[in-house]
């Protein structure tokens, strides 16, 4: 990303370029429900509140409110910490994270790649693969784009 930009940072894991990172929640099938963009030195986990807030809300067909969270939640070791586990019981989720250093990730790989599934769609678009926008606004709005031409093609494909 270019210099100065919004929601960018140091890349740890890339000599310290500036950069920013994506967090995606998908349903089962991988379609995007929440899509935000943070700086590439924010934790995960500083993420994690402000991607389940931002889950639109699943009309169902017939009476009942809308349901505005999953039942349940899988992520990776990025996530174990106590504040994330507690944001997620606070809203009534199931976290099904893997545990920092007794669990083995493996277990948690017939879920994960369906998120980095996802992730490699997003990529597909050139505009999302490198970003050139400089304001952090634009780009979350192409990272809304991009997921919405997502679902429509598996509304498409399946429906």
């Amino acid at each position: 990303s270019p210099r100065g930009c919004q929601k960018t940072g140091p890349n740890p894991t890339d000599k310290g370029k500036s950069g920013s990172k994506r967090h995606v929640v998908v349903d089962r099938p991988g379609v995007p429900l929440s899509v935000i963009h943070t700086a590439a030195n924010v934790h995960d986990s500083k993420a994690l509140e402000e991607i389940v807030d931002a889950i639109a809300p699943i009309r169902k067909p017939g009476r009942g409110r809308a349901r505005k969270r999953p039942k349940n939640l899988h992520a990776d070791k990025a996530y174990d910490f106590g504040r994330c586990r507690k944001a997620l019981r606070n809203r009534g989720i199931a976290a099904r994270i893997a545990r920092r250093g007794i669990e083995s990730s493996e277990r948690l790989g017939r879920h994960r790649w369906v998120v980095e599934r996802t992730l490699s769609w997003i990529n597909r678009y050139r505009r999302l693969k490198v970003r050139y926008e400089r304001r952090a606004d634009i780009h979350q709005a192409f990272l809304d784009i991009g997921c919405a031409l997502i679902c429509w093609r598996y509304v498409q494909r399946f429906c």
